[in-house]
């Protein structure tokens, strides 16, 4: 996709929803899908906190299941990876859709800091990823679809700089997890900090 291609409708296409789906694959049953999710989320923390060689076991534990439902879920640990990221993407789109009623300049910095969780999980299992395949492909289409039009309404409403396009503030946000955070609080002043460049004077 090129760096700035301006999406003017708030949402994902239902071509790259429908690619995300398949790639997280959660079950239908309820209580399945609760063991899923927890899983994921797990998954997501130990990952981000140990890197890729997070104990399978301490995932299932974190969760809440025993192990066998964690191969249940997912047979591999690549299987669990894949699941991860896109989930988190998944996650990046919909919270795009919850912010899309509020003020512009609050809607991109909300989802923005949403897109620091993410950011840092990708940092913790990126090598670990087949960057080439479609699904990877479709699931940067899905975050600009979802992320570029709150950057755009910014722009028009003349909140945010027009000189920057979405490529740049996410290779910005990106950047600040490389170095991690003392804890939330760090995070959130170095954030508030990189915002006040974006923002339009």
């Amino acid at each position: 996709m090129p760096p700035f291609l301006v999406v003017r409708v708030n949402e994902v296409t239902d071509k790259t929803r429908t690619i995300l789906r398949a790639a997280v694959q959660r079950p239908t049953r309820a209580d399945a899908r609760r063991n899923f999710d927890a899983l994921l989320a797990a998954a997501r923390d130990a990952f981000a906190e140990q890197g890729t060689g997070a104990s399978l076991e301490e995932i299932a534990r974190r969760a809440g299941v025993g192990i066998g439902t964690l191969y249940r879920n997912f047979p591999t640990r690549q299987h669990l990876f894949d699941s991860v990221y896109f989930g988190e993407v998944e996650e990046l789109c919909d919270a795009a859709d919850d912010v899309a009623d509020l003020p512009p300049w609050e809607a991109l910095t909300t989802w923005l800091r949403r897109f620091v969780g993410y950011a840092a999980t990708k940092r913790a299992i990126y090598e670990s990823l087949n960057r080439d395949s479609e699904m990877f492909k479709s699931a940067r289409v899905a975050m600009y679809e979802a992320g570029e039009p709150l950057l755009v309404r910014a722009q028009e409403a003349g909140e945010a700089r027009t000189d920057i396009t979405f490529d740049d503030v996410l290779r910005m946000v990106s950047g600040l997890t490389a170095a991690g955070f003392v804890d939330d609080q760090q995070r959130e002043r170095v954030l508030a900090i990189a915002l006040d460049g974006v923002r339009a004077r």
